[in-house]
């Protein structure tokens, strides 16, 4: 049985001081032993956000890094630079990152392979736009997307990452892709896989859900079968993330 993995992407939100109170606020929320829990921060929070964590079952995440381990790449952040602040995840390859700053397939890989070779567990994002929806190819997009995703990756590896499918037009907008929707793209992917490396690898990969996640819609998703958590966006700076992590009680 896979454990469940909620995470939460913050994305551009939060001093420093916030973050230390925001999570402040969260900590007797999202205390729930059968879930992996993690906040993926700014990376200017990331320092503070691992000192408020400590003693709880809260791990830090980043929200992006590089694929170099230093060098001339002005407002870059490596991976021994997360690791050495004690960062366990990083979100690789959201869809803001992709329209809105060029990124990849092929940066996508190359940062997964970097995160992996530094001990960090990639939460590899992959997802549709509505165009692309409504034309029908959403499946065939998103097995493109993961097959470049793992390139040069083993079933060993492949077997600890996580991959987070985010229709994007549910991203922040509200909609959410109906349970049968999110496990019909969540089982392709876990097929994908499987076509990819093996079985026993398919079934043991974590595949999230998010897009607008609510405390209301949360029992309803992880129920799928190839659901395992979510990526949450805006409701992980509430008190409904709470509800979220904790959708089993």
């Amino acid at each position: 049985m896979r454990r469940k993995i909620v995470a939460g992407n913050w994305k551009m939100n939060k001093t420093p001081s916030e973050a230390v109170a925001l999570i402040n606020e969260l900590k007797p929320l999202v205390a729930n032993d059968d879930v992996d829990v993690v906040f993926c921060v700014p990376a200017i929070d990331i320092i503070p956000a691992v000192e408020a964590v400590k003693g709880t079952n809260i791990h830090i995440g980043a929200e992006n890094m590089y694929y170099e381990e230093s060098g001339a790449y002005t407002g870059e952040i490596a991976p021994n630079m997360l690791t050495d602040a004690g960062v366990e995840y990083v979100i690789i390859g959201h869809s803001e990152r992709r329209e809105y700053f060029a990124e990849t397939d092929e940066t996508v890989n190359k940062k997964v392979l970097k995160a992996i070779e530094h001990g960090l567990t990639p939460i590899i994002c992959c997802g549709e736009t509505l165009t692309q929806r409504e034309q029908g190819i959403t499946i065939d997009w998103i097995r493109q997307q993961i097959k470049i995703a793992f390139l040069n990756v083993t079933a060993d590896q492949a077997k600890k990452l996580v991959i987070a499918y985010e229709p994007i037009w549910a991203i922040g907008t509200g909609k959410v892709a109906t349970s049968a929707q999110a496990q019909e793209v969540c089982g392709a992917i876990r097929e994908c896989i499987k076509e990819l490396y093996d079985e026993a690898t398919a079934e043991a990969i974590r595949i999230q859900y998010g897009g607008s996640v609510s405390g209301a819609s949360a029992p309803e998703l992880f129920a799928q079968p190839d659901i395992d958590g979510g990526l949450v966006g805006g409701a992980s700076l509430k008190a409904d993330f709470g509800k979220i992590v904790c959708y089993n009680k």
